[in-house]
C-alpha cells in the first residue's frame, strides 16, 4: 500500500519548495529586467471537481476527437500537478486564486472550527432558544456551505430552491447573516462574512484594482470568499446553490438536492455554463446586462465529483442501470462517470467555440484544474467507518469539533486545549492525544498529526484560532460514512490530491508535457503573469515563494 510517507512529503515539499524559491522567478521580467508582454486579455478558469491527472489522461486517449483533447493539442499538461492538503474544496479553491497553502490561507475546510468566534444568531433560534450574542465560551464550528443561505431550513438541512432566496448574479441576496458565525469587534457581536476569513488576497482584488472586470461561479454563495479579504474582488459572483431542492428535474423528489442524482447534478451545472457563456457574450450570468467581458472568469463543475461518489441512479435519473465510480483499479470510469465527464467535455467545448464566435479565442488563456481529487479510485480499497470516537477524547467537550470525509480534523474544547484534566493530572491535550492513539486501529488512523507537527506544516495550534488540534490521516480507502457513499475527498492521499492541471492557448503550437511536481497554488501567478499584472502583488507569492507555471522543464515561463 503506498503509505503516509510519500504523500505527506508532497505536502511537506510544498512548504520546502515555497521556501527554496525566490520571489524573482515570480516576476513578470525577464533576467535583464525588460519587461514580458504576454497580451492575454483574459483567463478562463476552470475547476472540474474530483477529476484526476489520471483521468485526463484516459479520457485524452480514448477519446482523440474530444474537447479535452483539442485543449491538450495547444497545452500544457502537468501530470504530477497537486492540490492543497487537506485537499477539501474552500481550500483548494482558494489555493488557486490566491497562490496560498493552508499555511499561509489559513482555512482548512468549509465546514471547520474557529476558537475566538461564536455561534450564528440562527443556531439559536432555529431551536428555539434566546440568542445571547457573543458570550462565552468562545469557539464555533464555521459553516461556510449552505447553511448560510437565506432559505436555508435548519430542520431537513436542504435549501429551497438554487437561488438561495435572492437573486443569482447577487449573492449578497442569497445570504443571510443571521445564518452567519459572529465575532466581537469594539466590543459589538457581528457577523462574520465568509471574506472576513481570508487572510491573504486573491487575484480577483488584483485584477479588478487594475481596473477589469471578475467574475466567478461557484457551488455555494458561500463562495464569496473568494472576493478577498477586502470583500470587493468580484464584480459578479454566481452561484447557484447545489445543495438546494432539486426543482428542474422530472422525477426528483422532496428532499432531493442537485448532488442525489447524475442528471441533477448536470442540470445544476448547466446553470453555471450558461452564465460562463453569457460572460464570453458580453452580458452579466443572468444575460439581463450588458457588461465587459471579464479579464478572469470562469466556474466549478460538480458533475464528475457526484459521478465519482453517487453509488446509483437517483430518483431524477431515467436510466436506472447507471452506477457510479471506476470500473477499476486503472481509473477505467463506470458508466455512470462516463457520462459526467462527457457533459464536462461537451461544456469546454461549448466555451471555445463561443470564444471564436466572439473573436475571443487568441486573447484569452484556458486553465482547467480541479480543487480536490477524490478517493479512493479503486472501490475494492473502499473502507467506510464512522468517525464518532473522535468526539469522546478528552477535552473535547461540549466545545469541541470534528469533521471526518477521508481524513479527520479534530478541534478540542477551547478552554480545555490547554488545561489540566483533573481526572488524570495530565494535560487535557496529552490525554486527547494517547486517546486516539488507542483508537488509532479502529479509526484506521496512519498517522496522526500533533501540535508538533502542525506547527511546522501549518501554524501553532496553540496560538492560531483556526489551525486544528489534531489531523487524523486514514489507511488509503478509508471515508467516513455510515451510508453508501463511494468515495470522498479532504485527505492527504495521491487520488486526494494529484488533479489534472493543463493551460491551454491558440499560442501553444503543440502538445506539451511538464512532468515536474506542480501545485495548484502556481495557477494564480500564472493568472498575473498572463494579464501583464504583478505576480507579487499576491501576499502568497511574496511569504510563500509561489512561481508560476512552467511551460517547459527549461524553466520557460508563461
Amino acid at each position: 500500500m503506498s503509505g503516509f510517507r510519500d504523500y505527506f512529503s508532497s505536502t511537506a515539499a510544498i512548504a520546502a519548495a515555497m521556501l527554496a524559491c525566490g520571489v524573482a522567478v515570480a516576476h513578470a521580467d525577464d533576467d535583464d529586467g525588460h519587461s514580458q508582454r504576454h497580451g492575454y486579455k483574459h483567463v478562463l478558469l476552470i475547476s472540474v471537481d474530483g477529476m484526476h491527472a489520471v483521468d485526463l489522461k484516459r479520457w485524452v486517449e480514448s477519446r482523440p476527437g474530444g474537447n479535452f483533447a483539442q485543449l491538450t493539442g495547444k497545452g500544457v499538461v502537468y501530470p504530477n500537478a497537486y492540490t492543497t492538503a487537506p485537499s477539501d474544496s474552500y481550500p483548494g479553491m482558494l489555493a488557486q486564486v490566491t497562490g496560498a497553502t493552508p499555511k499561509g490561507g489559513d482555512l482548512f475546510y468549509d465546514d471547520s472550527y474557529d476558537r475566538t468566534e461564536y455561534p450564528a444568531k440562527a443556531f439559536y433560534t432555529s431551536q428555539g432558544l434566546n440568542d445571547p450574542g457573543c458570550v462565552s465560551p468562545a469557539g464555533t464550528e464555521l459553516t461556510n456551505f449552505e447553511a448560510l443561505d437565506k432559505t436555508f431550513d435548519y430542520s431537513s438541512g436542504l435549501v429551497a430552491d438554487y437561488t438561495a432566496g435572492g437573486t443569482l448574479g447577487q449573492v449578497y441576496t442569497q445570504l443571510d447573516p443571521d445564518h452567519m458565525q459572529r465575532k466581537l469587534v469594539n466590543g459589538q457581536c457581528v457577523p462574520a462574512f465568509p471574506h472576513d476569513y481570508v487572510r491573504t488576497n486573491t487575484i480577483f482584488e488584483v485584477i479588478k484594482q487594475a481596473g477589469r472586470r471578475t467574475a466567478w461561479s461557484d457551488k455555494h454563495p458561500a463562495y464569496e470568499d473568494l472576493a478577498g479579504p477586502s470583500g470587493k474582488g468580484l464584480d459578479e459572483l454566481f452561484t447557484p446553490e447545489i445543495n438546494s431542492q432539486d426543482t428542474i428535474d422530472t422525477g426528483a423528489q422532496p428532499g432531493d438536492d442537485y448532488t442525489t442524482s447524475y442528471t441533477g447534478v448536470r442540470s445544476y451545472d448547466s446553470l453555471k455554463v450558461k452564465a460562463v457563456l453569457n460572460w464570453i457574450d458580453g452580458y452579466d450570468g443572468t444575460r439581463t446586462q450588458r457588461q465587459p467581458v471579464p479579464a478572469i472568469f470562469g466556474m466549478n463543475f460538480q458533475a464528475v465529483s457526484v459521478g465519482q461518489k453517487l453509488a446509483k441512479a437517483g430518483h431524477a435519473d431515467s436510466d436506472k442501470s447507471l452506477v457510479g465510480g471506476y470500473a477499476d483499479a486503472n481509473a477505467t470510469p463506470g458508466n455512470a462517470l462516463t457520462l459526467q465527464f462527457q457533459f464536462v467535455d461537451d461544456a469546454l467545448g461549448k466555451f471555445v467555440n463561443e470564444l471564436k464566435a466572439q473573436n475571443l479565442y487568441d486573447s484569452t488563456l484556458i486553465i482547467v484544474s480541479a480543487k480536490h481529487g477524490q478517493s479512493p479510485i479503486n472501490l475494492a480499497d473502499r473502507v467506510a467507518i464512522s468517525d464518532a470516537l473522535y468526539s469522546k477524547a478528552p477535552g473535547f467537550g461540549a466545545n469541541g469539533f470534528e469533521i471526518c470525509d477521508d481524513e479527520a480534523l479534530v478541534w478540542l474544547s477551547p478552554e480545555l486545549q490547554q488545561a489540566t484534566n483533573p481526572a488524570t493530572g495530565n494535560p487535557y491535550y496529552a490525554d486527547a492525544k494517547a486517546y486516539i492513539l488507542a483508537h488509532a486501529a479502529d479509526l484506521h488512523i496512519q498517522k496522526l498529526l500533533d501540535r508538533d507537527e502542525l506547527t511546522k506544516l501549518y501554524e501553532d495550534p496553540f496560538h492560531n484560532s483556526r489551525v486544528p488540534d489534531f489531523i487524523a490521516i486514514t489507511d488509503h480507502g478509508v471515508i467516513c460514512t455510515g451510508g453508501s457513499k463511494l468515495a470522498e475527498h479532504g485527505g492527504f492521499s495521491k487520488d486526494d490530491r494529484n488533479v489534472l492541471l493543463l493551460v491551454s492557448s491558440y499560442r501553444i503550437k503543440h502538445a506539451r508535457t511538464n512532468e515536474e511536481t506542480t501545485f495548484t497554488t502556481q495557477i494564480a501567478p500564472t493568472i498575473l503573469r498572463a494579464l501583464d499584472l504583478d505576480p507579487r502583488s499576491l501576499q502568497a507569492v511574496r511569504e510563500e515563494g509561489v512561481e508560476a507555471l512552467k511551460l517547459n522543464e527549461d524553466a520557460e515561463r508563461f
